[in-house]
């Protein structure tokens, strides 16, 4: 460091005799007018998806879509811009990211409009809503997550092409606290794959004690005289058909192994023609644990759990078991 200022000078020189040498065409760029910078873009589009999670429910909920102008100045004239669907971007923008969202039903969801302006001395057009149907006849499917793709093209100007199209990507999320649990007096057992008809008690390990509102008993799978394997199922026969929302388990309360772990819900309305439901995990808890349809709300008069896989064992039980 202390010999550093020996060299400060010859530098400098070398660099005025560097300059010096440049010739002045050397330092002339391109003609590039101001108007090669001007784009009309989607700056819903900027941060890449729009990712929502809306509510079931009957009030309009929106999110926004527009064009804004980028570049030098203000627009000189208005730029008159039109939005589309183009479902082959959904296709695209699942092969680049290897996702599978299917695209939102065009009867769930409404444009405010399809053409827009951005005036002149402006910098984008007004705001306009995207709506959203997550309830009622032609909702989208609670639980899906669906991709909607927003395509902008200008009849005047050039569009960023990186920014034309902007995905939003959203699922109809219900709230627990708007579904309360149905009445089971008219249900019924209808078949199962097996119960502790004698193990546990005169009054314990049969399937009909999930519903008998004590959370003291509870359906065992047989273990006397034999004890099969998973995959462990029940019928429930609700007596008349209703929209099926999702289950709620209360596990057997004590510390026992054997707690459901994945489960499978298939629905019926005769209990010959069965629909999947979806499959999901519980937890090894004691706690009660409500878990809507993975596959979406059902008509169902019937329904049936089948038990995959149980928590450290082969066999499982349940205390309770309600729906909604």
């Amino acid at each position: 460091m202390n010999n550093m200022h020996r060299y400060i000078p010859a530098l400098l020189i070398a660099v005025c005799l560097s300059v010096a040498g440049c010739k002045e065409d050397d330092l002339n760029l391109p003609y590039q007018p101001v108007e090669s910078y001007n784009r009309v873009y989607m700056p819903q589009a900027v941060n890449g998806p729009i990712v929502r999670t809306l509510k079931i429910t009957d009030s309009v909920q929106s999110l926004v879509y527009g064009a804004n102008f980028g570049g030098q100045d203000y627009p000189a004239e208005d730029i008159s811009v039109n939005f589309t669907v183009i479902p082959q971007k959904a296709d695209s923008f699942n092969n680049a990211n290897r996702t599978t969202y299917p695209l939102l039903p065009a009867g769930s969801y409404t444009l405010s409009a399809t053409e827009a302006v951005i005036p002149k001395g402006k910098l984008s057009t007004d705001p306009l809503l995207i709506t959203f149907k997550t309830n009622g006849a032609g909702a989208m499917v609670a639980l899906k997550s669906y991709i909607l793709p927003i395509t902008l093209t200008a009849k005047t100007g050039t569009v960023n092409e990186g920014l034309r199209t902007t995905f939003y990507i959203v699922k109809a999320q219900p709230d627990l606290k708007d579904y309360p649990n149905y009445d089971r007096a008219a249900w019924a057992v209808a078949g199962f794959s097996s119960q502790e008809a004698n193990g546990e008690g005169a009054n314990n390990g049969r399937v009909v004690h999930i519903l008998d509102n004590n959370t003291g008993s509870f359906w065992h799978t047989q273990w006397q005289g034999a004890s099969p394997g998973p995959p462990h199922w029940f019928i429930i026969d609700m007596g008349a058909e209703k929209t099926l929302h999702g289950l709620a388990f209360l596990a057997r309360q004590g510390d026992n192994s054997g707690k459901p772990n994945e489960v499978n819900v298939q629905v019926s309305l005769d209990n010959n023609t069965w629909t999947d439901a979806g499959t999901f995990n519980l937890q090894n808890s004691k706690e009660l644990q409500s878990v809507f349809l993975p596959e979406g709300f059902r008509q169902a008069r019937y329904f049936k759990v089948i038990v995959n896989s149980s928590y450290s064992a082969s066999y499982t039980h349940l205390a309770e078991l309600n729906a909604f």
